[in-house]
């Protein structure tokens, strides 16, 4: 039985190393997976699998990220269209930002999401956003974050089985936060909602729950973000690319320590590595 749009109630048996499985079933709520299919001018742009929840702030996430649209006043209109097979997010773009989309050639097969993923020549490789000079994070304010990322977490509270990304302000202040059963796709989601809600770069930092991987600091830059806050570990691609643009990475952040892999400003070392 559905418990909500990102959640369902299926039967699961406790199963104990000793004796095996237990006789009667338990409930327990799973994560929903769905296909969703990005249209955009009627063209069939990507698929991708996530949690259909928040799919406005996903269509418009995931459209500024892969270049589609510039900004969030570029989307004329969204509909969904759910089917047997999943959702067709069908996104009417504005005269220019359309014929713009059309016109631009893809050098990709397909997209998985990982940033890298389809790209058929290295030439294409995403170019680096450098990102302007920011005020650093304060160490308190990450403490304050990943306690506040704990409690807003009400998809992985039921299923223990989903990603968040979290937008905090300076001070450690939870301003939004979209969980998905990918980590691209939760952050993706969080970058529509700020866009749509019109929220600058500058004023606070992001947290996310899975590994500091290539496409998380490429998302991230491209919404404006000097700093990232990883749960687990970053990869060493990650970390160079977070180099070239200027990105302070913060990862297997702990409730009293973390570890500071770059950094746009020496002085920030202070406190944040154990």
């Amino acid at each position: 039985m559905p418990l909500s749009e990102g959640a369902l109630e299926t039967p699961a048996w406790t199963y104990r190393y000793d004796i095996g499985a237990e006789s009667e079933p338990l409930n327990r709520a799973v994560p929903v997976e769905t296909p969703i299919n990005f249209v955009y001018g009627g063209v069939p742009y990507a698929v991708m699998v996530a949690t259909p929840a928040d799919l406005e702030d996903f269509a418009f996430g995931f459209s500024l990220t892969e270049g589609v649209i510039e900004t969030a006043a570029d989307v004329r209109a969204i509909e969904m269209e759910p089917g047997a097979k999943g959702i067709v997010v069908r996104v009417a773009l504005k005269g220019d930002s359309l014929r713009a989309h059309l016109a631009r050639s893809r050098a990709i097969a397909g997209r998985t999401g990982c940033g890298l993923c389809g790209i058929d020549d290295l030439a294409n490789l995403p170019v680096v956003r450098k990102l302007p000079a920011r005020a650093s994070v304060d160490p308190s304010a990450i403490s304050r974050s990943l306690r506040a990322l704990e409690r807003a977490q009400p998809l992985n509270e039921s299923t223990r089985a989903v990603h968040a990304a979290g937008w905090f302000t300076l001070a450690g202040e939870l301003v939004a936060l979209r969980e998905d059963v990918g980590r691209h796709n939760a952050l993706d989601k969080l970058i529509g909602a700020l866009a749509r809600a019109g929220a600058t770069p500058d004023n606070g930092f992001f947290v996310i729950t899975s590994r500091c991987s290539f496409e998380m600091v490429a998302k991230a830059a491209w919404f404006g973000a000097s700093t990232l806050v990883s749960i687990s570990a970053p990869t060493s691609l990650a970390i160079q690319r977070a180099r070239d643009c200027g990105m302070t990475i913060i990862g297997v952040a702990r409730a009293d320590h973390a570890f500071l892999f770059t950094t746009a400003e020496d002085q920030a070392r202070g406190g944040l590595a154990a």
